[in-house]
């Protein structure tokens, strides 16, 4: 059962629609259902400064594997009132974001990949979703996130173990002023992180310091080359802490 009887009603309710495409689990599952179920789907993404550059790469792999066509917005977001990264940053970027894909969508359904297990409470972005009548089949569904990742790996897809992401910009405190130039420093990081063998972690910055958030897993991987890590963060930081991954 690759495919929910409840999420394709939805989906046929929703069609003509544009999916607001990450290349993430829950998103690149929700693009599987609509070519698989044959809906009529759009998938754009967004580039701006909060996104890191393999996302699109993923996405475009993605896409070019299901037989989708994936159209690319390119917008900035780093303006005063996104960037001076108050306690609404995430609500504001993201209203900013689906009002583009409205425009773009051409009359279309607009929808993301929102799941069951998503909590509106603990991510304000979610307030731009409601107000701008953004559908979710995957939480309208009732599918949780444990779900997409069993369906999708009964469908075969690469990303069914994806390690839940989030932009750039969470790495940065609030309030702390996001630039370009924290931005790069961040992505650069993470990625030489990623290239030792590290998979579900985050570089924060802290007081001009790294805090590196590792899950049970990487901590273990972290204990046979410390050394090596610390070299990588400290070309971009004043120092470097260690924490838990929060989920």
């Amino acid at each position: 059962m690759a495919i929910p009887d409840s999420l394709v009603k939805v989906l046929e309710d929703s069609e003509p629609a544009a999916l607001a495409f990450s290349g993430g689990t829950d998103s690149s599952y929700l693009l599987y259902a609509c070519v698989r179920s044959g809906i009529d789907c759009v998938p754009y993404i967004f580039r701006t400064e909060f996104q890191k550059g393999r996302e699109l790469e993923r996405a475009q792999a993605l896409c070019a594997q299901l037989g989708a066509d994936l159209r690319i917005i390119e917008t900035s977001v780093l303006d005063g009132t996104i960037s001076a990264n108050t306690s609404d940053r995430c609500y504001l970027c993201k209203r900013r974001l689906f009002e583009t894909l409205i425009k773009y969508s051409d009359g279309r359904t607009v929808m993301d990949g929102t799941n069951a297990s998503d909590d509106y409470s603990a991510r304000p972005g979610m307030r731009a979703l409601i107000e701008l009548n953004v559908r979710s089949p995957l939480r309208e569904a009732g599918i949780t996130k444990n779900q997409v990742r069993q369906l999708s790996k009964e469908a075969g897809l690469s990303t069914w173990n994806l390690p839940s992401d989030s932009c750039l910009a969470t790495r940065i405190p609030t309030f702390t002023p996001i630039t370009s130039e924290l931005l790069q420093r961040t992505e650069k990081a993470e990625t030489e992180i990623e290239m030792l063998g590290f998979t579900d972690f985050r570089v924060r910055t802290v007081q001009g310091g790294a805090l590196l958030e590792l899950s049970p897993e990487d901590k273990i991987l972290l204990e046979s080359c410390s050394e090596t890590v610390e070299k990588v963060l400290l070309k971009y930081y004043d120092g470097v802490s260690y924490g838990e991954r929060r989920r």
